[in-house]
């Protein structure tokens, strides 16, 4: 069994009532290898360290699943049948959250509490203040309170649509970028029903026709999103389940049915034996710890593998339904020419041209009018975008090219390329490029074909430092973003972070002393065995806690006094 716990003091802090929101507490239960774990946070920033491995990044992946990612049952802790995560946020009657709340029927008296449960079956339920919400509300709230920052978002900063998104973010007029694609909607879709109209009644009779045998079909079969791939899954694990409960079962014998001689008896009986031999010899307490580990884990398979040996079907009627549900399935995606998991997508696309076609007849002159209108308006709205897009670029490019050289790339420059008067989309008319110099008289080049894997990193570090920056969502999240750097650089990485601490909350995984030691409050994540029980803990750390902590970031497991002295250097030049 493994257990997540946090105690201690904090070492130190700015104050705690700040003047915005903040994340104030974490529950989890039941989550991936946590057990159990309450912990409170408070405003400024934040440090998570621990070696690797010990589970840092779990409470993160728990606050992005109450933001609204979607879960997976496998999240949930082996043996258990749900997992609950609920997060608490201190607010203000000022703050957007509130009015978001206010306006959705879901205040509370000063705080905000978001809750997220999980089945093993697949459900997962939302609470926000008790009410019950959907994942797309969870979004639309966390999107005001909480901004994670991934380690591996270098990754996808050289995509375009990943670049246009964060200029637009930057921007601050998500009203008018919504409206140039609402605009663009509308025009398409009466663009289309024009150049279905203009094809002359006697095609659209035989349409209708077509499209009503094709609904038909597809409405019957009724195939749902996903839906196929579960089927086949399904249908593997039914038509093997005979197979699947003799080697299971044959397994089991092997680890712990079998009377004459199994796995665990003889791991039990090396353990007892390696007990003994301790009193006489305390250098084998390695191999008897690793032993006893291996007898935990066994019974724990055990366990497992029987509850799933139970639970395995043979289901002759239910195998057979599925087989002609895939047939079916596949039958239809060869006659429409299209993938299997394409034909929800296909039905509605169908029901739709059908219901416009059977709808009022088309008038060809008043529709090509409100075309040009919808055309004019559409046009007038991108181009009020592209201008606001090209200003703000200009403003980012310089502020990125700023924190770039910071960051240790002493001639490198940033540009933001935004180009006009590009194919009509829902997006706008614009083509954005991030263009980058890394090296002196080089003029700039597309992302992708001149910084390398590290120079990406600073570049994506210091387009979320800015973008955090201007950012009026006030609780800041960084998974690790300061890999890749060291030294110099990263210190200003810690003091920028500490900075950002300042007006707001900022939660920071970190394997940098640099970085740690600039943190208002300290945690540290680390693993232990103790009464035959793997054990996480999550340690809040006072100052002699957090001295030794970061002297063991920067030397290892041997920390000399030079070390602590370095370390404590290092914690005193914190502002």
């Amino acid at each position: 069994m493994t257990t997540f716990r946090c105690f201690g003091p904090s070492f130190t802090g700015v104050q705690t009532t700040s003047g915005f929101p903040v994340l104030d507490s974490i529950q989890i239960t039941n989550f991936a290898i946590i057990d159990s774990l309450q912990l409170e946070f408070d405003s400024g920033l934040t440090a998570l360290t621990g070696e690797t491995g010990a589970g840092k990044s779990i409470l993160l992946d728990a606050i992005k699943l109450v933001a609204g990612d979607r879960a997976e049952s496998d999240t949930i802790r082996s043996g258990a049948e749900r997992a609950e995560i609920s997060v608490c946020f201190r607010l203000g009657d000022a703050d957007q959250a509130h009015s978001w709340l206010t306006e959705n029927e879901m205040s509370a008296a000063g705080e905000c509490v978001i809750r997220r449960v999980l089945h093993v079956n697949g459900r997962s339920k939302a609470f926000i203040n008790g009410y019950n919400a959907t994942l797309m509300q969870l979004r639309a709230l966390c999107d005001q309170l909480i901004d994670i920052h991934g380690q591996h978002e270098h990754q996808s900063l050289q995509l375009p649509q990943v670049q246009r998104q964060l200029l637009d973010a930057f921007l601050g007029e998500p009203g008018l970028v919504e409206q140039v694609q609402k605009k663009f909607t509308e025009f398409r879709a009466l663009q289309q029903r024009f150049v279905q109209a203009q094809t002359g009644s006697l095609e659209r009779e035989q349409r209708i026709d077509l499209l009503g045998l094709y609904c038909e079909e597809l409405n019957q079969l009724n195939l749902l999103e996903n839906e196929f791939d579960a089927l086949q899954e399904e249908y593997r694990r039914l038509s093997n389940a005979g197979k699947l409960i003799d080697k299971s079962g044959e397994v089991l014998g092997y680890l712990y049915e079998n009377d004459e001689q199994n796995v665990q008896s003889m791991l039990s009986h090396c353990e007892q034996e390696l007990s003994q031999l301790l009193l006489s010899d305390r250098t084998l307490a390695g191999s008897h710890e690793l032993v006893n580990a291996a007898l935990i884990q066994i019974q724990e398979a055990t366990t497992e593998l029987r509850n799933y040996r139970d639970g395995v079907e043979l289901d002759g009627a239910r195998l057979e339904a599925i087989n002609e549900r895939i047939a079916g399935s596949q039958n239809l995606a060869r006659k429409h020419r299209v993938e299997v998991d394409a034909l929800p997508g296909l039905a509605v696309e169908f029901n739709r041209e059908l219901e416009i076609l059977q709808g009022d007849d088309f008038d060809i002159e008043a529709m090509q009018r409100e075309l040009d209108k919808l055309q004019q308006d559409y046009m007038f709205s991108a181009g009020e975008l592209s201008l606001k897009r090209r200003q703000t670029a200009a403003i980012l490019s310089e502020q990125i090219t700023r924190v770039m050289r910071q960051l240790g790339m002493d001639s490198g420059q940033f540009v933001i390329e935004v180009e006009g008067e590009q194919q009509p989309g829902a997006h706008g008319i614009d083509n954005i490029r991030y263009l980058v110099s890394a090296n002196p008289g080089q003029p700039p080049k597309p992302l992708a074909k001149v910084a390398s894997g590290g120079e990406l990193s600073r570049i994506s570090l210091a387009i979320q430092v800015i973008m955090s920056e201007s950012s009026r969502i006030p609780t800041l999240i960084f998974d690790e973003v300061d890999s890749g750097v060291g030294g110099g650089v990263a210190e200003i990485v810690g003091k920028k972070l500490r900075l950002l601490g300042r007006d707001r909350q900022v939660l920071c995984v970190t394997h940098l002393p640099q970085v740690a030691s600039q943190a208002h409050h300290h945690y540290r994540v680390e693993k232990f065995s103790e009464n035959n029980a793997t054990s996480t803990e999550v340690v809040v750390l006072s100052k002699e806690e957090r001295l030794e902590e970061v002297a063991r970031m920067l030397g290892g497991v041997t920390i000399t006094e030079q070390t602590r002295a370095h370390a404590s250097e290092m914690i005193s030049t914190a502002d």
